[in-house]
């Protein structure tokens, strides 16, 4: 079983920075893709980005791209997710998932159904 943490959420202005982190316990994250999804009120949870288990591929949605920087330290056990240039869109609940299956050129990383652990989430609010 992984248990998942996130933290870093908070207010911010439109146009600043926040990081994301997601602490995981229970086992290693190391052999996990993990993702980034959000929620925003009334919306669906919606794919944001995702990064292979030793962290040398990443993907992002298209609206994300350029601003969302996804990382990982499979030492600290530990996925984060830097967004900078922050939208009034963006305000959402983050929520970080991991997937056990093996990572491999082409697979699908975007789909909420593939990732087996999700932590509770943490509220991004962005004023305009």
């Amino acid at each position: 079983q992984v248990q998942l943490v996130e933290s870093g959420g908070g207010l911010v202005q439109a146009g600043g920075s926040l990081r994301l982190s997601c602490a995981a316990s229970g086992r290693t994250l190391s052999t996990y893709v993990m993702g980034w999804f959000r929620q925003a009120p009334g919306g669906e949870r919606e794919f944001g980005a995702a990064i292979s288990a030793s962290g040398g591929r990443t993907f992002y949605t298209d609206s994300v791209k350029g601003r969302f920087t996804i990382s990982r330290d499979n030492a600290k056990n530990t996925v984060y997710l830097q967004i900078n240039s922050l939208k009034p869109e963006d305000t959402a609940v983050y929520y970080c998932a991991a997937d056990h299956r093996p990572f491999y050129s082409g697979r699908n990383v975007s789909s909420r159904s593939d990732y087996d652990y999700w932590g509770q989430g943490t509220q991004v609010t962005v004023s305009s």
